[in-house]
């Protein structure tokens, strides 16, 4: 890529400082990128320098993902997430926001942007409903002190793990060609590069905290996400890839809770279609926003 890159900034949210980056042109209207789990901001850069131009980009790393501080007591919730995004906007000053979220990141912002409908010009969602409605019946059924033994025990074991230690970059790169073939060699090492540190002792470990892999055993109840997304007044633009591990949003019924929104489906694509096919996604992104 062939561009000196964005500033770095940081603002402080329940007493954690966040850091994002900005791309510049601050007279431009504000577009917020909005990454998912185990991910980091630099993943936007591709999408970022595309629209730096007409935009003005900023992108903000999730707490406990890249350079933004861990949760001193390992705790990650939804209303976390959502609290911290809210106080981003509010901190930047910005009347109105246009958005683009992927996974963890298009949860977190499709919530916001139903509690703050008319903050939000336009939301890109990008496989960001979190689970299906299949999977959420499953959990419906699950006996509640069950799961809470089952994730005391998970905190226990997430307490003694040590992060994963890579003797070189190219090792942790080769991982994360391993863990998304669609990646090229140059998406993957820029990943690698921007959500990989060095340890004291010279090996690399991913930036994301450890206790990420714990979700907390109560999950908002699914009538208030569904009156979320049904009080969402902007224009939603929803992405879906087949090889994804993910159900697509119009054959689960989940896309029929909002009142304006369209999809994509991208044939020979996984999760992260942003990547796989970026620039069919970019010319889709452009023609909506």
């Amino acid at each position: 890529m062939d561009f000196a890159g964005p500033v770095s900034h940081s603002f402080i949210s329940q007493r954690l400082r966040l850091h994002y980056v900005d791309w510049g042109n601050p007279d431009a209207p504000p577009l917020i990128l909005q990454h998912g789990g185990r991910d980091h901001c630099r993943s936007w850069d591709w999408l970022a320098e595309t629209l730096r131009h007409d935009w003005h980009v900023m992108a903000p790393d999730l707490r406990g993902h890249g350079d933004s501080a861990w949760s001193p007591d390992g705790s990650y919730s939804m209303d976390s997430y959502v609290y911290d995004f809210a106080q981003f906007v509010h901190q930047l000053g910005c009347d109105e926001v246009t958005i683009v979220g992927h996974s963890l990141g298009g949860n977190i912002t499709a919530q916001y942007t139903g509690l703050y409908p008319d903050k939000v010009r336009k939301l890109v969602n990008i496989e960001g409903l979190g689970l299906s409605a299949e999977m959420l019946a499953e959990r419906a059924g699950e006996d509640h002190a069950a799961n809470l033994r089952e994730w005391i025990s998970s905190r226990r074991q997430a307490a003694a793990r040590l992060p994963r230690r890579y003797p070189t970059l190219e090792a942790a790169y080769a991982r994360m060609k391993e863990e998304n073939a669609f990646l090229s060699d140059e998406q993957a090492r820029h990943l690698t590069i921007h959500g990989a540190s060095r340890n004291e002792d010279g090996t690399w470990s991913w930036k994301f905290d450890n206790y990420l892999n714990v979700w907390p055993p109560s999950q908002p109840r699914t009538e208030w996400i569904h009156e979320l997304w049904g009080a969402i007044t902007c224009p939603v633009l929803m992405f879906y890839g087949t090889d994804s591990f993910v159900s697509n949003p119009q054959d689960d019924g989940r896309m029929a809770y909002f009142r304006d929104a369209t999809l994509k489906v991208y044939e020979h694509a996984g999760h992260w279609l942003h990547h796989d096919q970026f620039e069919r996604f970019v010319a889709d992104v452009k023609a909506f926003i």
